[in-house]
């Protein structure tokens, strides 16, 4: 039985920032609306500040403002590298747009968590974090005011600001992992106040999964926690899940025999719960969970590495790209994975259709995809790492600005260490057609190229098409888990078996053709979107450019975004108005 754990419980306490969809407790509500009215008319910005550490740290149950400050300087020194390489306005702050886009690069990188909400598909506009169904939801009311507080939107966010929204998210998810463990302390009749041998920690640490994985499926935690058998067929690779569990349990251990100072500093041992006393509180067992969370994408990666070097063996040209007839043909034969329904895989953003050899699936946004993260709650998702993150951060910590001329990226990708790690055995091939979109995305913005523009991402696919997801344009890919997708989320045999009969005449009627031949490049779309507008980064827009023809397209650009109200689309979106880049095909890149 192949299992797609999809619902886990909301939080208990606060909930995710700007993606709550439930009340909030009345106790953590009252304090947090008394902040509210302060916060948002402070105008002077020492007061700002004041007020809104404050509330942070009640809502963080800081034990000081000392134990705040040092956890804040630990996010930003995490935040950092991608921060210097943000767009900035006149004060060195950004935007709610590339605080948004921050957040989620930070997560992604950090532990292969997609927050909900922080999706780059997902649409927001200037006067709201997300689309209409986001806005609808509540979010906590200090975070509310901070957000809408005129200070902020008259002077943007700054890296402390960020950091304040990270350790929120942090803190609501740890938040939240205590709520799942205290369910599991209820089922198993344990007083929270007992302490736990290591056998009892372990019981517990396995019944913690289940539910962790399963989440509000009450019926499903029942019968799998009753069928030992049963769950081992339910959830892969079980066993091993259980060991990386309790391997976070002797993390402690080590821990704590290795730097007792240290784990007393930390909170993680006590008179009575240390090396030579091994026993365990339920803030012990909170700890454990914590570090699971954390790390779990890491211990999962060997099952998407696997998954991933399948598809790169049947990527006979180096596309990044599955034909669908060779992707329902393995998924027949040896992989209970590839099975997506070509309608689910065209709305996670994972099908090619502007291709003259057919339909192909696009390997790293397949990889990417919700239907692949392991973890999926309601409010974040763990996911497979995403290897162009290794990629962007050496780039961005090599150019360390929003922009870069063609020549220096050209240079600093053409030497890229992380590349080295991948599946993949041939270096980039930059020469050619590369060179020349690298140098037409320069030539529509005054000579330089945004690192966080949607062309840019799409020339990084690319140049390492089996590493980098290919960036469709906001709105057009929906990041649904299959519950959320619908019962069509699962191809029929019937259609797998007649894209599969096809396989065999796609390899023959492309076994002579080289890349370029295949015309590999034909999804490539010319529409640019930008984390922030062109003013705020420097850049000259292409009708801001000396030619005239740039001039009357983009005024004429100008009018037609004006009309059809485009402007609080999500990001700056503009058309490239050289001829010479490749035209865009498909629903995965038409207009929307």
């Amino acid at each position: 039985m192949k299992l797609f754990p999809q619902n886990i419980p909301a939080f208990a306490a606060l909930f995710m920032f700007m993606i709550a969809e439930s009340p909030t407790s009345v106790a953590a509500k009252g304090f947090l609306v008394e902040r509210r009215g302060s916060i948002r008319g402070s105008l002077d910005a020492s007061s700002f500040e004041r007020e809104l550490n404050t509330a942070l740290g009640e809502a963080l149950g800081s034990g000081g403002s000392a134990d705040l400050e040092r956890r804040l300087a630990e996010v930003q020194q995490r935040l950092a590298p991608i921060w210097s390489t943000l767009p900035k306005n006149g004060a060195g702050n950004v935007e709610r747009r590339s605080l948004r886009y921050l957040v989620h690069r930070h997560f992604s990188r950090q532990s292969a968590l997609q927050i909900r909400g922080f999706e780059p598909s997902r649409p927001a506009n200037a006067s709201g974090w997300g689309s209409d169904d986001i806005l609808a939801q509540r979010v906590p009311a200090f975070v509310e005011a901070f957000l809408e507080s005129n200070h902020k939107l008259e002077r943007g966010f700054n890296l402390g600001d960020a950091a304040r929204v990270v350790a929120t998210i942090e803190q609501l998810i740890f938040d939240f992992e205590g709520s799942v463990l205290q369910k599991v302390y209820e089922d198993q009749r344990k007083p929270l106040s007992r302490s736990l041998s290591r056998q009892g920690m372990e019981q517990l640490l396995e019944s913690y999964m289940v539910r962790w994985m399963l989440g509000e499926d009450e019926e499903g935690i029942r019968v799998l926690s009753k069928d030992p058998k049963l769950l081992r067929e339910s959830i892969p690779h079980w066993d091993q899940i259980v060991s990386f569990a309790n391997g976070q349990a002797k993390a402690l251990d080590y821990r704590r025999q290795q730097s007792p100072t240290a784990a007393l500093a930390a909170g993680e041992a006590r008179p009575g719960h240390n090396t030579l006393a091994p026993k365990y509180s339920f803030e012990d067992v909170h700890g454990v969970v914590g570090g699971i969370t954390k790390s779990f994408a890491s211990f999962w990666d060997s099952e998407c590495r696997s998954m991933k070097s399948t598809l790169v063996d049947m990527d006979t040209h180096h596309t990044g790209r599955v034909p669908l007839s060779k992707f329902y043909s393995h998924g027949l034969d040896t992989e209970w994975r590839f099975g997506e329904s070509e309608e689910y895989l065209r709305d996670l953003g994972a099908l090619d259709e502007t291709s003259l050899r057919g339909k192909q699936v696009i390997i790293p946004n397949y990889i990417q995809a919700t239907s692949n993260c392991i973890i999926s709650s309601q409010h974040y998702l763990v996911c497979c790492v995403n290897d162009c993150e290794g990629l962007l951060e050496e780039i961005e910590s090599s150019i360390g600005a929003p922009t870069a001329e063609p020549g220096q990226i050209l240079a600093v990708v053409g030497n890229v260490s992380s590349f080295s790690t991948s599946l993949d055995e041939e270096p980039p091939k930059l020469q050619g057609s590369l060179t020349t979109q690298l140098m037409q995305i320069a030539a529509a913005h005054g000579g330089q190229v945004p690192l966080h523009g949607r062309l840019f991402a799409q020339w990084l696919h690319y140049a390492f098409p089996r590493e980098c997801p290919f960036p469709h344009k906001t709105g057009a890919v929906a990041a649904l888990t299959p519950s959320e997708f619908g019962e069509r989320y699962l191809a029929s045999s019937e259609d797998m078996n007649k894209h599969a009969a096809e396989a065999n005449a796609t390899d023959l009627s492309a076994a002579t053709l080289q890349r370029e031949d295949l015309h590999w490049m034909s999804q490539w779309s010319a529409e640019e979107e930008l984390i922030a507008d062109c003013a705020s980064m420097g850049l000259r827009a292409p009708w801001e450019l000396r030619s005239g023809v740039y001039a009357l397209v983009g005024m004429a650009l100008l009018l037609v975004v004006s009309a059809l109200g485009f402007g609080s689309s999500s990001f700056v979106r503009k058309g490239a108005a050289d001829a010479g880049l490749l035209p865009h095909h498909g629903k995965a890149t038409s207009s929307e």
